[in-house]
């Protein structure tokens, strides 16, 4: 068949590596190519805190001589550390609508990962559970938000004649300020009134810390979630540093309780709609069109990605946090010219939040899997 799998070496294997979906969703209306310079930064050893604890590996496919798709290998010892499965990942999956590429590529993955002692394949997760996971399922019909996938419809068939099979579904929640519940708005306006619990904004002249408050809390919410791994303290400073960028300190929460930071939501405008046109390029005039946009045209929604309760406040008399976070982000939203925020990710049985949004009036839009197969 002319199909050859190697890992990337050099510089121009890299861009070959990034190039690659452009050829594949050449003629799809709905991807944003994202920008290369921040790709190049994220495959970077030496400038992403991901690689001090994880090994990675990338692979590209070519037939006849020419890129035909993509994987990335990986070994997370954060995830081994925490979970102790053998659990390795792939991640940056892109590839033709061809069985055969696609099983050479998960092929060489896989080997990869057996190599170092892994005895399942999990993903895509490019590169953690904490990054952008998973092949869309349902919601093609329109563009992914920042840091969220966009795959064409026959990559689930792809990963399972390559022998995977579903692990989990991530879901993504539309919040529509004119679908607000009045119930669940009266319960967040109660815990609202209350003497001990303060909403304030993110401090923008110590944003660093904040966003360590913020990391903290998540580190903490989501510990008992399905596959999770916490965020070291220099992948809070890189988030911090790239959230700094493009950040609306009106729609970054934290909630105190007596004083004591205790929850936090954060929203980030939905920076897809700026660069669509991009080609994925800042120079020469990208950046200038960009900046025009977000500081002139505005953007008109945004992504809720982070949000989570202590678990000491996950009690009958603080039930209503989580209601008062989201009803916050809905008036702070509307009030800043937003029109409506996707809430991504929660995962399929995680009942507790699933049930919130619903009672809140989001609408559930957009569904993602995660895949896994047995190496041994």
């Amino acid at each position: 068949m002319g199909i050859k799998v190697a890992e990337v070496s050099g510089q121009q294997d890299l861009s070959e590596f990034i190039q690659l979906p452009y050829a594949i969703y050449a003629h799809c209306p709905h991807w944003t190519p994202p920008l290369k310079r921040f790709q190049r930064r994220d495959f970077c050893s030496k400038r992403n805190p991901y690689f001090d604890h994880a090994e990675v590996a990338l692979f590209l496919a070519r037939r006849n001589g020419q890129p035909a798709g993509r994987i990335s290998a990986q070994v997370d010892q954060e995830h081994l550390r925490r979970h102790h499965d053998n659990v390795g990942f792939f991640g940056f999956f892109e590839c033709q609508n061809d069985a055969d590429v696609a099983a050479a590529l998960t092929g060489a993955a896989a080997d990869w990962l057996q190599e170092r002692g892994m005895s399942h394949a999990r993903g895509p997760l490019s590169f953690s559970i904490n990054g952008e996971a998973g092949i869309l399922l349902q919601g093609s019909d329109s563009p992914p938000q920042i840091r969220m996938p966009y795959t064409p419809p026959y990559y689930p068939q792809l990963l399972e004649s390559a022998g995977f099979r579903k692990v989990k579904d991530l879901y993504a929640w539309l919040y529509q300020w004119n679908h607000l519940s009045n119930n669940a708005t009266q319960h967040a306006e109660r815990m609202r009134q209350r003497p001990d619990v303060a909403v304030r904004t993110v401090n923008m002249a110590d944003f660093y810390q904040e966003i360590a408050i913020i990391v903290d809390i998540f580190n903490e919410a989501w510990a008992d979630n399905w596959g999770f791994v916490p965020m070291t303290a220099a992948e809070s400073r890189r988030m911090a540093g790239d959230l700094k960028l493009i950040a609306d300190r009106n729609v970054a929460i934290i909630v105190e309780i007596n004083g004591r930071p205790a929850g936090m939501i954060v929203a980030v405008p939905n920076l897809n709609q700026a660069i669509g046109d991009l080609a994925g390029n800042l120079f020469p005039i990208g950046w200038l069109k960009l900046l025009w946009r977000v500081k002139m045209r505005r953007i008109r929604n945004g992504r809720v990605f982070i949000m989570g309760v202590r678990k000491e406040y996950r009690t009958r008399e603080y039930a209503a946090l989580p209601y008062l976070l989201i009803d916050e982000i809905a008036r702070r939203g509307r009030a800043r010219g937003y029109d409506w925020a996707e809430l991504s990710w929660t995962l399929e049985d995680n009942h507790l939040t699933n049930n919130i949004l619903s009672k809140m009036g989001c609408q559930r839009y957009k569904t993602y899997r995660i895949y896994e197969k047995d190496l041994i």
